[in-house]
């Protein structure tokens, strides 16, 4: 009873802050995203019945503690759909730094559900997929489908999953990931989630955010960069002021964080087509066209604190791998 499935964090476009209900990780709005081509969390579920309780091995080193209970606690979640007592083993590594603001809970649990479904015996649709991977972190919803994907809030456990809007190949969109700091966040995006509610602009975002989804979606399908970029910044700026008026704050941004942002925007101004995105963490999504990415790689490479660039283009939905 194993499988293997590798997934891809995804970059969101229109943000996903603050949960209607912590537990079901049901959305406050719904949101927009691609998946990241290339970078990726590949992840192996071995059910076995002569174990006696879960382990779960990440880039090599045995879990233990939180990480280890979060694993466990999704388990229980196949095992209750499945109904079967079981326990497994979890293999799973990235090739890309996690906990920097890279989504890599979101590549961590799509393959996860996957994998564990599979091996169990579950035959899940795209949409049963979303809704579990949804359940070990809200944006690994999105890492399910492929392309450019959609995550409707819904109004409850059973519709609030995501799809695609547009297949990988639609929109030659590259992702430029400048890495100021690839440690760790100080607090992770669950916690950050539940003090979304403590701000005072919490409200506001949410007064407009149904309609950048809906701009943003139009934008994406018709290829429209302009409007494209002038979304993608508000919603960003937007949930990162919600965050910074957070009790206690939360401040995620660095000063060279702000300096590409700022040079960014100099730049879409003298005509080139580039924005900016940044999720919960330092490091800053600089979003182009293919056309522009070699002029964008030797400027942005200038900048004070970039000490790396990962490039992805729009990446495919969860899959599984043949190890064999």
């Amino acid at each position: 009873m194993t499988a293997t499935a590798i997934a891809h964090p995804n970059i969101a476009f229109i943000k996903y802050w603050g949960n209607r209900d912590d537990a079901l990780r049901l959305p406050c709005n719904s949101s927009l995203s691609s998946n990241l081509a290339g970078l990726e969390t590949r992840t192996t579920v071995l059910f076995d019945p002569s174990y006696t309780e879960d382990r779960f091995v990440l880039a090599g080193k045995a879990q233990e503690g939180a990480s280890l209970k979060r694993v466990t606690d999704f388990l229980d979640l196949v095992r209750n759909l499945a109904r079967h007592d079981i326990y497994a083993q979890v293999d799973s590594a990235n090739n890309f730094p996690a906990g920097a603001g890279i989504a890599s809970s979101a590549s961590a649990f799509a393959a996860l559900a996957l994998a564990a479904s599979t091996a169990i015996g579950l035959k899940l649709s795209e949409s049963q997929l979303s809704r579990l991977a949804r359940r070990g972190s809200g944006s690994a919803s999105r890492s399910i489908p492929n392309g450019f994907v959609q995550w409707q809030a819904g109004e409850g456990d059973a519709d609030s999953f995501a799809y695609s809007i547009a297949p990988a190949d639609h929109w030659e969109l590259i992702d430029l990931i400048c890495v100021l700091d690839s440690g760790h966040k100080t607090v992770g995006s669950t916690a950050g989630h539940a003090l979304a509610h403590t701000s005072p602009l919490h409200a506001l975002r949410q007064e407009r955010v149904s309609e950048r989804v809906e701009l943003c979606r139009k934008a994406i399908l018709e290829r429209d960069f302009a409007l494209f970029a002038e979304l993608v910044e508000e919603d960003s700026e937007f949930m990162h002021a919600v965050m910074r008026t957070s009790t206690p704050p939360l401040v995620y941004w660095l000063s060279e964080t702000e300096i590409i942002l700022w040079q960014v925007k100099q730049w879409r101004k003298a005509g080139r087509a580039l924005c900016c995105t940044v999720d919960a963490g330092p490091n800053v999504h600089v979003l182009t066209l293919k056309n522009e990415v070699d002029w964008a790689l030797q400027e942005l490479g200038k900048l004070p604190g970039v000490k790396q660039i990962y490039q992805a283009g729009v990446g495919q939905g969860a899959r599984l791998v043949d190890e064999k």
